[in-house]
């Protein structure tokens, strides 16, 4: 019987059907949710007799997602948003209900800094904006005909949602729960896996150009993607909210990692393109050492138990290290090695030290994941996203330029139709404030919209006069809903998807009072389709975010990191500068997404930025934690050199040119050599000498500063030859 058991679970049908059940088996178990949910609102909202049961509709459409973690934050920042927006509307419809200008026009700058609001965050916070200005004008167009009413009408709008709220909640939660927590840790743990073989190969010089470019951006995403995923998984699971600090550790800890292999490997690079066989023979021991433990957790996932091992092993990898960089250094001196080879292998060690370190603390933390509390629970650096200041305001400009142009178009021409054209306006450019092409996600929903108006026809006036019961009215609306929820699955068909439910819902799901009006109902989706076809020509005409303008004020932004490492307050600096600049990347990097070109040069400069970054915030560590010595005093000609330098940096990077450039290096080189010169008083080893490391930090930023696949080499490839014996 078990051989028989066996042989079923392996036929190639089980196989296909895991697979499918896997991939596309979640859309479908995604779509039925949708369903579920949404029927069972519109019942309820049917059978209390709530004025607008489309709206609890609509919410459903919004706030449903694949995982229950993300339908909770969801929902959560769509109340909040809720709350402020209808409480804005009661306001501005008491102080202005007999003058439609003024109101119009507030709500115009309402709309536009909430869509700023949602540029600014950019996740899930993003939707508590969207809604703030999105409910004021669903809320406050239809009042304007009875300004008594505006309250109870806020009431009504607020209690509509919250239906559509609790039922999208309790199914996602209740029916084929998908756990945000749960992806969360198989992402954890498989991320891992393919950084360890990234590493090896990378140490053993296996690994090309451009696969190391790929795998920098898969990591950039998956630390910003898990950034998302850690701050929606305390909305649904209390384990996860107990490790929460650890969460929010390991992944600054991943990026301090990533930042330091990057180091390491352009070092290694350098010296490879170099010939540089006296340096390479000396550093592979040590190098293979950290390759051949990590081959041990490449391609695998990393479980809590298996960090334990990993641990284990890397403390005797660190222990071990100090000895061996001895006699490797011994080795080296034998073959009378210049000042620049001594300073690669220095530098080159430094670095790898530094590295097997920080895999050890994010492997501490991973293995503390199996408790419930834990000493390094205790983590106050947090994930701090950076937006361009420019790309919110683009979204306000635009949002309440379209806002105030539908609103002088409605009260000059008085269009009956003209509070719809504002509210599509409305939402379409609130929703599209939050995509990296708000042109393209408006006309797609504007299309959705045009099908779902003509899908919405055929219904309205063909199908519904003739059927009786709730039954048969599901069975009319589930086919366009599923197909509404299948296109909103798909990231590249999100528009459309989003533009069919929503506005099939608003202009043709029937109320408790129906009302066949063809006039209107075309009237309506004319105006809907206008509001959003302006959106899309306002996303392509007014600041448009994917255009080369601001690509280079986000290259600018990701070059002025350096200066945030040289002058920010050194408390922690270290996670905020790694977390910024990525952010920095990654939404540069996704404006540019059609522009392979760009995306490489943006990819090039957050290279020498987290590079000369950290090395500059490694110096500023050393030189907060000095001991108290005549040497180590700020008169000394070596300190007062390592200001000149930070200067001399902040001036390359905010102007990169061949004069900055050449001044930075100058500046570097002397402050090598006052180094040199300095006496210290204490051994010269890695965990003795100060002045060793700090010489080795310098070299590692001029070895950058003239690196010829560096985005700088354009400015100083005549000095990188003339320079190179600068230590000889």
């Amino acid at each position: 019987m078990t051989n028989s058991l066996q042989r079923l679970s392996a036929l190639p049908w089980r196989r296909e059907f895991n697979s499918w059940a896997r991939s596309d088996g979640v859309t479908w178990i995604y779509i039925f949710k949708v369903l579920t949910a949404a029927f069972l609102t519109y019942w309820l909202a049917l059978r209390l007799e709530l004025p607008q049961p489309r709206t609890a509709l609509i919410t459903v459409f919004i706030v449903m997602q694949p995982q229950s973690g993300q339908v909770f934050a969801k929902s959560f920042y769509r109340l909040l948003g809720t709350l402020a927006g209808s409480a804005l509307m009661v306001v501005l419809m008491a102080l202005f209900a007999q003058d439609p200008v003024p109101f119009l026009g507030c709500l115009a700058l309402w709309v536009g800094i909430c869509s700023a609001g949602a540029a600014r965050y950019r996740n899930f916070r993003a939707y508590g904006f969207v809604l703030a200005g999105y409910t004021a004008a669903m809320v406050g167009l239809p009042a304007l005909a009875h300004p008594q009413g505006a309250f109870m009408a806020a009431v009504w709008r607020v209690l509509e949602i919250t239906l559509g709220i609790l039922c999208s909640t309790a199914v996602s939660a209740a029916i084929l729960p998908q756990s945000s927590s749960a992806a969360m840790r198989n992402a954890l743990y498989l991320r891992f896996g393919v950084f360890a073989r990234f590493v090896a190969e990378g140490l053993r010089g296996d690994i090309s150009r451009a696969a190391f470019e790929t795998g920098n951006v898969r990591f950039v995403a998956e630390a910003i993607g898990l950034e998302g995923m850690r701050s929606v998984t305390v909305f649904e699971d209390p384990h996860m909210r107990r490790r929460n600090g650890r969460l929010n550790r390991l992944n600054s800890e991943f990026m301090a990692v990533t930042t330091r292999f990057n180091a390491l490997h352009q070092l290694l690079e350098r010296l490879r393109k170099q010939h540089a066989e006296t340096v390479l023979t000396h550093i592979d021991p040590g190098l293979e050492t950290l390759a051949d433990l990590l081959d041990a957790f490449a391609d695998r996932a990393l479980t809590n138990d298996d960090a334990a091992v990993l641990v284990s092993r890397l403390e005797t990898c660190k222990a071990q290290l100090p000895d061996r960089v001895r006699r490797l250094r011994s080795a080296l001196e034998n073959t009378s090695p210049s000042e620049a080879e001594r300073l690669d292998f220095h530098t080159a060690f430094e670095l790898l030290y530094r590295l097997i370190s920080e895999l050890l603390d994010y492997a501490r933390t991973h293995a503390s994941l199996a408790d419930h509390t834990h000493v390094r629970e205790q983590w106050k650096e947090s994930f701090v996203s950076r937006t361009h200041w420019l790309t919110a305001l683009a979204s306000g400009v635009r949002a309440t330029s379209v806002v105030g142009l539908m609103s002088a178009w409605w009260v000059l021409t008085a269009w009956p139709s003209g509070a719809s054209m504002i509210l599509a306006s409305a939402a379409t450019v609130a929703l599209s404030s939050t995509t990296h092409n708000p042109r393209r996600m408006s006309f797609q929903m504007a299309c959705g919209t045009l099908f779902g108006a003509l899908l919405g026809f055929i219904e309205t006036f063909f199908l519904f006069p003739h059927i009786d019961g709730f039954a048969l009215l599901c069975m009319l609306l589930a086919p366009i809903f599923m197909f509404g929820a299948f296109l909103g699955s798909r990231p590249q068909w999100t528009g459309y998807g989003l533009g069919l439910l929503i506005f099939f819902s608003l202009g043709s799901v029937p109320d408790n009072l129906t009302v066949y009006n063809p006039y209107t109902f075309i009237n309506d989706y004319i105006a809907m389709i206008i509001g959003m076809l302006i959106c899309a020509a306002a996303g392509a005409i007014i600041l448009p975010p994917n255009s080369r303008w601001m690509w280079q004020q986000l290259e600018q932004a990701l070059r002025n990191q350096v200066v945030f490492a040289i002058s920010a307050p050194l408390h922690r600096l270290g996670s905020s500068f790694e977390s910024q600049t990525r952010d920095l990347m990654h939404q540069a990097y996704g404006l540019a997404v059609s522009k392979p070109l760009v995306q490489r040069a943006l990819l090039s400069w957050m290279f020498v930025v987290l590079e000369i970054g950290h090395a500059i915030i490694e110096l500023r560590r050393e030189q907060s934690v000095l001991p108290i010595h005549p040497a180590y005093a700020e008169y000394q000609p070596w300190r007062i050199t390592l200001r000149i330098m930070g200067r001399a940096l902040v001036r390359l990077f905010i102007q990169p040119d061949t004069v900055n450039l050449q001044r930075c290096l100058l500046a570097v080189d002397q402050a090598i050599q006052r180094v040199q010169e300095a006496d210290e008083p204490f051994a010269s080893h890695f965990d003795t000498s100060v002045l060793r490391r700090v010489k080795s930090y310098l070299h590692f930023i001029r070895t950058s500063l003239l690196d010829p696949q560096s985005p700088l080499a354009a400015y100083g490839l005549e000095h990188a030859f003339s320079g190179s014996a600068h230590a000889a």
